[in-house]
């Protein structure tokens, strides 16, 4: 079982593009061991009643309501601006 289970890691190492040492490979082997049988349990439950869902528990919106609000005119808005120019907003250029 080492011998695939080593496979595997160089496999799943070289699509990650990572280079892993020998100690790694034996370290996260024997992980990568240890999660692939807690799945083989995981097969062996009955999971024929059981519904299919994104998330374990229910998800509920907790934000606030999206309702339209007065925004900022634009005398309001350029009082903000730390540099100006022809009631536009002067940012700092960010690609060569």
């Amino acid at each position: 079982m080492m011998a695939d289970t080593k496979f595997n890691i160089e496999y799943v190492a070289h699509l990650a593009r990572i280079k892993l040492t020998e100690e790694e490979k034996v370290k996260f082997g024997a992980q990568l061991s240890t999660i692939l049988n807690y799945m083989e349990k995981l097969r062996e439950l009955d999971v024929s009643g059981v519904e299919p869902t994104s998330h374990p528990m229910p998800m509920l919106n907790v934000m606030r309501p999206d309702t339209p609000e007065r925004g900022l005119d634009h005398s309001e808005a350029m009082k903000n601006a730390p540099l100006a120019s022809n009631d536009l907003f002067i940012v700092p250029k960010i690609v060569e």
